[in-house]
C-alpha cells in the first residue's frame, strides 16, 4: 500500500494597522495602514523565506522529475503585498506553478473569520479570492482551506455547495478519538467531498520543534524524519504535512539548517518504495474515503487547544469582532469599493490574535510580527479605526 505525502503550506502576511491611529485621529485620519511596516515585514521575509525557499522548492520539483510536488495558500492580501513591494516573489511563485506540479488552494481572499460571523461575506470572499487565484496564476482551485484550518461540518457543507472537491482540516485528537489522521475521510454531511487532515505531530516537529535544543528529537535530520514517515507504512495513505510557509527561514531560521533538512528530505522519503508526494487533488481523485468524520464544533490549528479562543477568547475580541460585523450592511451598501477593500482588510484574523490574552505553546509564530506592545494596545488602535469607518459611514447616512 502507498503512503502519500502531502505538503501544505501557508503563505501569508496581513496589512498591519498602525500603531499612533488614536482616538484624537477619529473622523479627521482615513489612512489606517503602517504602509512603511507592511513593507519593511515583506521585504523582509521575501529575503528571509519566499524567496530561498521557492528556488530550493523549484529545484527540488526539477531534480525529482515530477516526484516531490507540494501545494499552496495564499492569501490575497500576501498577493497584493507581493504585488505592491515584492514582485519578484510573485514571479516565483509563477515558476513554481508552471511546473505542473504544485497545486493553488482557495481561501478566503482576507484570510479572515468571516465564516463565524456572515456566510454571505465568506462566501464572497471566497469567490474574489478563486478569481484572484485564476486571473494571476491561470488555475481555478478546486480544494479549499480555511484560515487557521478553522472547520466544522457546517463549514465543509457550505464549501462543498461551491464546488470544491477537497478540504483540510486539523487532525486533533479530540476529533479524532480512536482514528488515525492518516486517512482519507469525508465530511459529516458531504458525500462528495473529500477531507484530508495535517498529521499535526510531525508537521508540528517541522515548523515548531526543529531548533528546539529541549526537544528530545534534536537535532532533526532529514534521515531520522524520513524514518519517522517510513514507520508509519502499511498504518495509513497519506500523511498531512501542513504549516507556515514562513517556517522556512523566518520562524526557523537559515542558522538552524531548515533548508539544508528541506533539501536533503526528499531524497530520503523516496528511498522507500511505498512513499510519494502527492497534492491534495491527486490524493482526493485517487484515495478512497474510509469513513465520514463528524466535526460539529469549530477546531483549529492554533496551539495546544486547537479551538477558536487564540482569536475570540476574550472580551477584547469579541467586542471587536462583534463591532466589525456590525459594520457590514452600511459598508456594503455604501457600493465604495475602497471603503468595502479597507472593512474586509480589517477583517483578517491576524488583528484578532493581536489582542489575545492567553498564553501560547505553539512558538507564538502569529505573534512573530506583532507590531503592538499589548493586546490592550492593539485594541485601542483596532477600534480606533472601527470608530473612523463608523463616522465615515454616518457621514454618508448609511447608519
Amino acid at each position: 500500500m502507498a503512503t502519500d505525502i502531502c505538503f501544505y503550506f501557508q503563505v501569508h502576511q496581513p496589512f498591519r494597522i498602525r500603531k499612533d491611529y488614536h482616538f484624537f485621529d477619529i473622523g479627521h485620519d482615513f489612512n489606517y495602514e503602517d504602509h512603511h511596516e507592511n513593507k519593511r515585514i515583506m521585504q523582509r521575509v521575501a529575503q528571509k523565506c519566499y524567496l530561498p525557499a521557492n528556488y530550493l522548492m523549484l529545484n527540488l520539483i526539477k531534480r525529482y522529475q515530477g516526484n516531490f510536488k507540494i501545494s499552496y495558500s495564499i492569501s490575497g492580501s500576501a498577493l497584493e503585498q507581493f504585488e505592491k513591494y515584492a514582485p519578484e516573489v510573485l514571479d516565483s511563485f509563477h515558476a513554481l506553478v508552471e511546473t505542473g506540479h504544485v497545486e493553488l488552494l482557495g481561501e478566503t481572499n482576507y484570510h479572515s473569520l468571516a465564516f463565524l460571523k456572515s456566510k454571505d461575506e465568506f462566501k464572497k470572499q471566497v469567490e474574489i479570492h478563486r478569481q484572484k487565484i485564476k486571473s494571476t496564476f491561470g488555475v481555478w482551485p478546486t480544494t479549499f482551506r480555511n484560515t487557521e484550518l478553522i472547520y466544522n461540518d457546517d463549514l465543509a457543507a457550505t464549501v462543498g455547495q461551491m464546488g470544491f472537491k477537497t478540504i483540510l482540516a486539523e487532525g486533533a485528537d479530540h476529533i479524532l478519538n480512536w482514528r488515525s489522521p492518516n486517512f482519507v475521510y469525508n465530511p459529516a454531511n458531504d458525500f462528495k467531498m473529500k477531507l484530508l487532515l495535517k498529521n499535526y505531530r510531525l508537521s508540528d516537529d517541522i515548523a515548531f520543534r526543529f531548533s528546539s535544543r529541549d526537544w528530545k528529537g534534536y537535532p532533526l535530520t532529514a534521515e531520522k524524519y524520513a524514518s519517522w514517515l517510513h514507520s508509519l507504512s502499511g498504518n495509513g495513505e497519506v500523511v498531512g504535512l501542513f504549516m507556515d510557509y514562513e517556517t522556512f527561514g523566518e520562524h526557523q531560521w537559515k542558522e538552524t539548517g531548515i533548508f539544508d533538512f528541506l533539501e536533503k528530505l526528499p531524497e530520503e522519503v523516496l528511498k522507500h518504495p511505498n512513499f510519494r508526494f502527492r497534492t491534495p487533488s491527486e490524493i482526493s481523485r485517487d484515495i478512497s474515503p474510509v469513513s465520514r468524520l463528524e466535526i460539529p464544533h469549530f477546531v483549529s490549528w492554533a496551539d495546544t487547544e486547537r479551538n477558536l479562543s487564540a482569536w475570540l477568547g476574550n472580551p477584547l475580541q469579541n467586542s471587536a469582532f462583534d463591532f466589525l460585523y456590525s459594520l457590514e450592511r452600511p459598508v456594503l451598501e455604501s457600493k465604495d469599493l475602497n471603503l468595502i477593500h479597507t472593512w474586509r482588510k480589517l477583517q483578517t484574523s491576524d488583528h484578532f490574535y493581536y489582542l489575545c490574552t492567553k498564553w501560547f505553546n505553539d512558538g507564538d509564530v502569529h505573534k512573530y510580527f506583532n507590531p503592538f506592545g499589548s493586546p490592550y494596545d492593539a485594541f485601542i488602535s483596532y477600534t480606533n479605526v472601527l470608530n473612523d469607518l463608523k463616522v465615515r459611514l454616518e457621514d454618508r447616512k448609511l447608519i
